[in-house]
């Protein structure tokens, strides 16, 4: 499939998913992850070690995925490391775990799962599991106004409280 064909088929499937199935939504979808992910090229937005007060529960979406929405329960592994369980639809064989972080408020907003190659020279703050796949889980701070609209906020309605 030509990239022009998967654009456009990304911006139709993000438009069904958006809260109101606008246009807006549609491109907030597909710019909000890319916005996120660009913030890796940034050495002081790059989370070196997990954060502290994630919930139990945060919202997951797998990018490029019609069906990619679901959630993670949260624990920690025996070294203090996140360990992610992921629940829904379209979690990839490869790639990674992103958790988002807003830089104002230090709160956990999400993570995203990319079927895309792995960071490099990045730290590992996790894990991210699905089915028996299990992908490298790293976390990047952004200013969360502005990757997110708040029309069509990119995991849906706000986290959970922390535990």
């Amino acid at each position: 499939m030509n990239s022009r064909l998967l654009t456009i088929v990304l911006i139709v499937a993000a438009c069904d998913r958006g809260s109101s199935g606008s246009p807006t939504c549609g491109i907030a979808f597909l710019a909000g992850p890319s916005l996120i992910t660009s913030h890796l090229t940034n050495a002081r937005a790059v989370l070196t070690d997990p954060p502290r007060g994630v919930p139990d529960s945060l919202p997951a979406l797998v990018i490029q995925q019609r069906t990619g929405t679901g959630a993670v329960i949260v624990g920690r592994d025996a070294e203090g490391k996140l360990s992610m369980q992921f629940r829904g639809p379209g979690f990839p064989a490869r790639g990674y775990g992103l958790l988002v972080v807003d830089d104002t408020s230090q709160r956990a907003m999400g993570v995203l799962i990319l079927d895309q190659e792995e960071p490099q020279r990045h730290p590992v703050i996790g894990t991210v599991i699905g089915g028996s796949t299990a992908l490298n889980l790293y976390g990047v701070k952004v200013d969360w106004a502005s990757v997110s609209n708040p029309r069509c906020p990119l995991f849906g309605g706000p986290a959970s409280t922390t535990s």
